[in-house]
């Protein structure tokens, strides 16, 4: 089977589904997991945050491959489940009500 990640990410490969584009994407993935799913990426991912920065930092964005465009979604998915995890103790925005995001633009990538 092929990796999902570069291999030096291969602590990621658990958690392959949450390589994914667009921040709609992101989110409902987001809303739709337990805070123990969300618990266990963030532990694994959030520590890779430095050496996943900077070995992206020398990825050029023009004809990007598939594994270093999965590790960037997938750091971008982190993003979005920080203050989940960090703060709020639950996937989604308290007192919010019916919260969504509609991002009208995304990076090309």
């Amino acid at each position: 089977m092929a990796n999902v990640f570069p291999a030096e990410f291969a602590e990621l490969e658990p958690f392959a589904d949450w390589a994914l584009f667009g921040e709609r994407a992101r989110y409902a993935k987001r809303i739709a997991s337990t805070m123990d799913e969300l618990q266990a990426f963030y532990d694994v991912a959030f520590p890779l945050l430095e050496k996943g920065t900077a070995y992206l930092e020398k990825v050029s964005l023009d004809g990007i491959g598939d594994e270093d465009k999965h590790l960037l979604w997938t750091f971008c998915s982190l993003v979005t489940i920080a203050f989940p995890v960090e703060a709020w103790g639950q996937p989604r925005v308290p007192d919010s009500g019916a919260a969504g995001i509609d991002a009208v633009v995304e990076p090309a990538v």
